[in-house]
């Protein structure tokens, strides 16, 4: 029975039940070590874990708005859970710190990433470096999309090595809802009111939509941040035009019959790597209109099938949103296809390839292979 110790910055709610899946599977035995109960910034509300798991002392600094997490603690933590596997979900130190473990120990290492070959593309020498050392000495990889495994593969990791973990939503919560016909909400919109989420772009986009459908637009916006009151006052600019509805931050057993009340997702973010708001829009049943700058572009959400994938034009936005409200047919085979692709984003799959590629890379390792890879310079 192997031993899995999976280190990771702290539980976000999408990964909780990965690792409660994992933890169940037969032949493994898994732990997950986090270096922090919750960032700042964060208000997810978490299930009880099913999985054996520590908490590292928090030793939290931050670097251009981002946090960075340094806990020489995982040494003796690591002593003490004497993995076969160590499996790292980032590079901040702690993890650094974990990969050296496992290096010296003669321990097989696997990175998971939830990057994607666009979000690392402007990284520099420093980071670039740090990766190409720790992808030499590592056996397996994850990623959380095809952009991960296109990464990996650009510092010459072979995609035989590579396994995948989507990121994914509870989709049959969503689905237990039901997909009622009767949404009161033309559009909706999900995520942190920040910058670079473009909550004030969504706004926009519904006024465009009211002009060309000549009637008031609805729109559901569930989340908070530091924007709030700067939203509400350009809500009630657009008063003549936007119904706008704030539902404020919602817990994870709320989220379902947000969703199920709106006929079409905006997703108009800046950055993610990601983007697991798309996930709950087409568990749902919601078209998605996603700009490129999402993970899940291209790959959950395909233009033209099940949203739109759209340059952040405004006018562009409130058309194809426009076109899926005033035409049943076209949002029913968008809605239809949004249930279809997201169904192999699921929790099983998330943990299966988690736990293939720990166990392939104790196989490489006990049976005396090469675990470390000619990578490309």
């Amino acid at each position: 029975m192997n031993k899995i110790v999976l280190v990771t910055n702290e539980p976000p709610p999408y990964r909780v039940p990965v690792f409660d899946r994992i933890a169940k599977s037969e032949g493994a035995r898994f732990h997950v070590v986090f270096c922090c109960r919750r960032e700042p910034n964060r208000q997810w509300n978490l299930p009880a874990f099913e999985f054996r798991h520590t908490f590292l002392k928090e030793r939290i600094f931050t670097r251009n708005g981002r946090y960075i997490h340094n806990n020489p603690d995982i040494i003796p933590a690591l002593r003490r859970l004497k993995p076969d596997v160590v499996i790292n979900d980032g590079m901040n130190p702690t993890h650094i710190y974990a990969f050296l473990y496992a290096a010296v120990r003669g321990i097989p290492h696997v990175p998971l990433t939830d990057g994607t070959d666009v979000s690392e593309a402007s990284f520099g020498f420093l980071h670039v470096g740090v990766r190409k050392v720790v992808y030499r000495r590592s056996t397996c990889f994850v990623a959380a999309s095809q952009g991960g495994i296109r990464l990996f593969e650009r510092y010459g990791v072979p995609r035989s090595r590579c396994y995948l973990s989507p990121l994914c939503a509870d989709n049959d919560a969503y689905r237990n809802v039901g997909h009622s016909t009767n949404r009161p909400y033309d559009l909706v919109f999900t995520g942190r009111m920040v910058d670079a989420k473009n909550p004030s772009f969504a706004l926009q986009v519904a006024s465009g939509v009211s002009r060309r459908l000549g009637r008031r637009t609805k729109i559901l916006f569930i989340g908070s941040g530091p924007l709030d009151d700067a939203l509400r006052a350009q809500a009630a600019e657009l008063g003549d035009d936007v119904e706008a509805t704030f539902a404020g931050f919602a817990r994870q057993e709320e989220l379902p019959a947000l969703y199920a009340s709106g006929k079409v997702f905006l997703f108009p973010t800046a950055a993610d790597v990601w983007g697991v708001v798309a996930n709950e829009a087409c568990a749902a049943g919601l078209p998605v209109i996603v700009s490129p700058f999402a993970g899940a572009a291209g790959e959950l959400v395909v233009d033209g099938v099940n949203g739109y994938v759209l340059n952040l034009d405004v006018q562009s936005w409130a058309d194809h949103a426009a076109a899926l409200l005033g035409d049943g047919g076209l949002w029913h085979r968008f809605s239809d296809a949004s249930l279809r692709s997201v169904s192999p984003y699921s929790f099983d799959n998330a943990a299966a390839g988690i736990l293939d590629a720990a166990n392939k890379a104790v196989e490489i390792s006990r049976n005396g292979a090469a675990s470390n890879l000619p990578l490309a310079p």
